[in-house]
């Protein structure tokens, strides 16, 4: 196999296991769709080091093609139950503007008091006209029906599927700016921090960094974040079929996409998205930080801009390469989503 290095994968790694020393030319069709490489047997091809390799070779393509800033970190679960294999680390600690993958963030803080029984999920908070962000995304800016009260786990959902700004004030009524910052350093995460303002109970959605983004997401399908309870709540918020689906879910089926809890952000030039995929059986196989910014297309938010389309593309060769590896550590299978038609 040809041993190709690249600077911005290999940058950072520290003591974790890389695909450094076995990244390796992109093999033919049928290996990106899942099926072995020809001459390799299913346990080789799905081997830690081989998928992180593909995983390098894809994301140094797929970002290429999309231009801008680019900032990621990319780990592959290791053999039996050992260390992850890292595939990305592209300015992994460089601390950035998070915007709505934070959102990941003030969920854990508001979970962490509903676990240490201060908030409950079922408590109702009051909606007024004054706290809903006009025009913002989700779907609080489009009842026009205020005074209301929701409950804090549907300002959690809000929060987490559709990416609600008026669920972030919400969420700032139970557990205000510094005492948010506070619990997240508590837990180890002293650069995924909210930015407070004037008003004690909202803040901006602040900052992160690669790698403590993923190491927030892969401590939660540890459980050492939050209890099994909350994590659960987290996880399957997450991975529902009205999560996010421009991106790293969009060329999926709806089982593939229930394999994956993902978060995107976007504000300016900026389109990020972080999450886990989990394999057949609920494991973690792979977790996933990407930040980028700079692209074309400002003013676009949608699935054609030029970075989600690269985060699709680089989704789907994520799932595939993933096909043969099994996860590590604990279990989460999601509940079952199907459609319905009314009565």
């Amino acid at each position: 196999m040809t041993i190709r290095v690249n600077r911005r994968t290999a940058l950072g790694l520290g003591t974790v296991a890389t695909a450094g020393t076995v990244l390796g030319t992109a093999g033919p069709a049928s290996a990106r769709s899942g099926d072995p490489e020809p001459g390799l047997t299913t346990e080789a091809a799905g081997s830690p080091e081989r998928v992180a390799a593909r995983v390098a070779e894809a994301y140094e393509r797929e970002t290429a093609r999309a231009g801008g800033n680019w900032q990621a970190y990319i780990s592959v679960a290791g053999a039996a139950g050992g260390a992850p294999v890292v595939a990305v680390a592209d300015a992994p600690d460089q601390r950035l503007e998070a915007y709505s993958v934070n959102k990941i963030a003030v969920a854990t803080a508001v979970l962490d008091k509903v676990d240490r029984g201060l908030l409950a999920l079922d408590q109702r908070l009051e909606v007024t006209a004054e706290i809903v962000v006009p025009g913002g995304d989700g779907i609080f800016s489009l009842d026009n029906a205020y005074p209301s009260s929701v409950t804090l786990g549907h300002a959690l959902t809000a929060l987490l599927t559709v990416s609600d700004d008026t669920a972030v004030r919400l969420c700032g009524l139970v557990c205000p700016a510094a005492e948010l910052n506070s619990i997240l350093v508590a837990k180890g995460f002293p650069n995924t921090q909210v930015e407070p303002v004037a008003n004690p109970n909202r803040f901006f959605l602040g900052t992160s960094t690669p790698q403590e983004t993923h190491d927030l997401l892969r401590a939660h399908v540890a459980g050492t974040v939050i209890s099994p309870s909350s994590t659960a709540f987290l996880l399957d918020v997450l991975r529902s079929p009205i999560a996010f689906t421009d991106g790293i879910r969009r060329v999926m089926s709806s089982q593939e996409r229930a394999r994956v809890a993902t978060k995107a952000g976007w504000f300016g030039t900026a389109r990020h998205e972080a999450g886990v995929i989990f394999d057949p059986a609920g494991a973690a196989v792979l977790t996933y930080a990407l930040f980028a910014d700079g692209q074309a297309d400002a003013d676009d938010f949608g699935a054609t801009h030029p970075a989600v389309q690269a985060r699709a593309r680089l989704g789907r060769i994520l799932i595939d390469a993933t096909a043969h590896l099994s996860g590590s550590g604990r279990r989460h299978s999601p509940s079952a989503r199907r459609p319905s038609n009314g009565g």
